[in-house]
Order: C-alpha cells, then sequence, then structure tokens
C-alpha cells in the first residue's frame, strides 16, 4: 500500500508508540492515534502541511503539544469523511428510542386530559369548599379519572388486597414506597381521598401544582424544620377530621428499587390519633419510569399491593413493622 511521503516522514520522525504515549498523557487520545494500515489509508491525503512537519522536526519536543492539537483535529475529520455522516450522530438503542417517543406521548395526553379536567374543578371549586372542605371528595374523583386516563394507554394497573382498604370514611394513615413519578398516577386509580404530602416547588408548577392546591394536598419544605412541623399538624387535623393522608416514609424516590431509611412523621399521627396504618406497596413503576430518567416510559405493567393494616401506639414500633411488610413484598415480588 503507497503511503505520501508526508506520511512517511511523520511516522519516521514520530513512532506510533511514542506519539500514542505522549499524546493521550496530554489529552487522553488512546484508540484515535493507532497507525495501523487501515487507517493510514484515510489519514493519507492530508496529515501536516510541508512547514509544519519540518517545524515538528527540528523541535519535536517544543512542538509536540501544538502536533498532538493538530493530529486529533486530523483525526476526527479523517474517521467522519471515511465512515460518513452517520458516524458523527449519536443513535439510541431501539428500545430507549421508543421509550422516549412513548414518554413524549404520555406527557402529551396526561397534559391535554389535566388541562381539560382542570377547567371543570375551577368551575366546581367555590362549591366544593362550601359542602365539603375538607375531604373536597369531587376534586379527587376528577383526580382518578384523569390518572386512569393518563395511565390505561401505556400501561397495566392491577390492584392486589382490595378487601383490606378501609371504609371510605374510615381515616387512616396510608404509606408506600416510593421508586417512581409514576407512583402518583397508580395511588389516584385506587379512587381514595388521599392528602399527599408534596414538596412545595411542585405546588408552582402550571395545572398539576394548581389542581394539587385545590383538592387540599399538603405542602412540604423538606428541610425547614417549621414546616415539618406544621405539616405534622395539618395531618393531625384532617385525621381528625375523618380525612387520610398519604406518606411515603422514604422522603425521596428510589434510584435502585431497594428501601430507604423509613422516617416516622407518618407513624407519629397513626400513633397519636389511634388511627390504622395501612402499608402499599409499589411493584413495577420504577422499571417503566426510573427515578431520575422521566422523559423515558417503559413498557411494562404495576402491581399495587395493599396489606393488612396495622395498629398502635408507640411510632418505632409501627414503623419497623410495616417496613418489613414492604420489605418482604419487595423480596417476594423480585
Amino acid at each position: 500500500m503507497a503511503y505520501s511521503s508526508s506520511t512517511q516522514l511523520v511516522l519516521h520522525w514520530f513512532p506510533s508508540k511514542d506519539l500514542v504515549g505522549k499524546c493521550s498523557e496530554n489529552y487522553g487520545i488512546q484508540q484515535s492515534l493507532m497507525f495501523d494500515k487501515r487507517k493510514r489509508a484515510h489519514l493519507s491525503h492530508r496529515i501536516l502541511y510541508q512547514d509544519e512537519i519540518f517545524s515538528c522536526k527540528t523541535s519535536h519536543h517544543h512542538k509536540l503539544h501544538n502536533f498532538c492539537k493538530v493530529m486529533r483535529s486530523v483525526i476526527v475529520r479523517s474517521e467522519i469523511a471515511g465512515n460518513g455522516s452517520t458516524s458523527a450522530a449519536y443513535h439510541l438503542p431501539e428500545f430507549q428510542l421508543i421509550s422516549k417517543v412513548r414518554g413524549v406521548c404520555f406527557y402529551s395526553v396526561t397534559s391535554i386530559i389535566a388541562l381539560f379536567l382542570f377547567v371543570l374543578m375551577v368551575i366546581s371549586h367555590p362549591f366544593v369548599v362550601l359542602r365539603d372542605g375538607y375531604q373536597r371528595n369531587f376534586h379527587h374523583l376528577i383526580a382518578k379519572i384523569w390518572a386512569c386516563m393518563s395511565v390505561y394507554p401505556f400501561f397495566k394497573v392491577k390492584i392486589q388486597g382490595l378487601e383490606n382498604l378501609p371504609p371510605k370514611n374510615s381515616p387512616a394513615v396510608y404509606v408506600s414506597n416510593h421508586q417512581s413519578f409514576l407512583d402518583i398516577y397508580a395511588l389516584l386509580t385506587l379512587g381514595r381521598n388521599l392528602k399527599f404530602i408534596s414538596k412545595t416547588a411542585i405546588f408552582l408548577f402550571p395545572v398539576v401544582g394548581w389542581a394539587m392546591f385545590l383538592m387540599g394536598l399538603i405542602p412540604l419544605k423538606r428541610m425547614d424544620s417549621r414546616s415539618q412541623l406544621q405539616t405534622l399538624k395539618r395531618c393531625m387535623e384532617l385525621v381528625k377530621n375523618g380525612g387520610s393522608v398519604f406518606f411515603f416514609p422514604e422522603g425521596t424516590r428510589s434510584k435502585d428499587g431497594r428501601l430507604g431509611t423509613f422516617k416516622k412523621g407518618a407513624f407519629s399521627i397513626a400513633a397519636k390519633t389511634g388511627v390504622p396504618v395501612v402499608p402499599i406497596t409499589l411493584v413495577g413503576t420504577g422499571k417503566i419510569m426510573p427515578a431520575g430518567m422521566e422523559t423515558i416510559l417503559n413498557p411494562g405493567s404495576v402491581k399495587i399491593i395493599i396489606h393488612p393494616s396495622v395498629q398502635g401506639d408507640n411510632p418505632d414500633t409501627l414503623c419497623s413493622e410495616v417496613k418489613n411488610v414492604i420489605t418482604n413484598e419487595l423480596i417476594n415480588q423480585a
């Protein structure tokens, strides 16, 4: 195979092994500078101009910095030219590309549905507050319709243990593991009037955040001890007036599916008010939309397992018992 004179001269003055070591030491270039026969054919058209070659020849140690910069640029151009434009574009794996498309479709559908139902919620809000200020059952019915219409075109929700749910008008503290943004959607399909605890910032989101405010959900500033105390007081007030509250005791979504440390706020409310704690295990939401990857929607199904309620006057005992129930279920479902 024939080589241009410039190519031969460069290889003579800068042997490939030395050049790779020196360039990779400064620029992290490793595989790109291997001068095998296949790559020489691509690089033979232009490595360096003649004046650059002789400049390197006279003082290659002094000019090695500039040489590596030029070589890196030339190789990148050569690779693109040699392999075509498809080489320069990043291609997602097929399943990930499909999941991204599904994610776009999901958010489009849920947003359109939310807009129409939010208007209905706003119109009815004055009447709901006057007649049902604490429970706001009509708003929760709208939320269930929104969740069902958003979820069912994309994945199935299976519910196990419905018989373990307390009567609708019976106050309780509900707790669940937290794996995904989809957990709220799945839980709303239960059709129960549950007052979720949510970050204050989410209430500022257009439409969805405003709907949460109209539903009477409870805001919380995570790192603010005063806000935490106010949240606990409001939860106790709701429970004493016949309402039910919902907690994710982990406080945040699990990134690997494993159960995190439980905070004891929910169990303190249950112990002080004497209402039962209803453990719920969510399975599958983390695989469909993993934490930190909210732009994708993988295919799959979600299972909601409702466990028998637990009651007691010791928050530590309640916390330990409920965590063991959810942990064992996650192990069985794995």
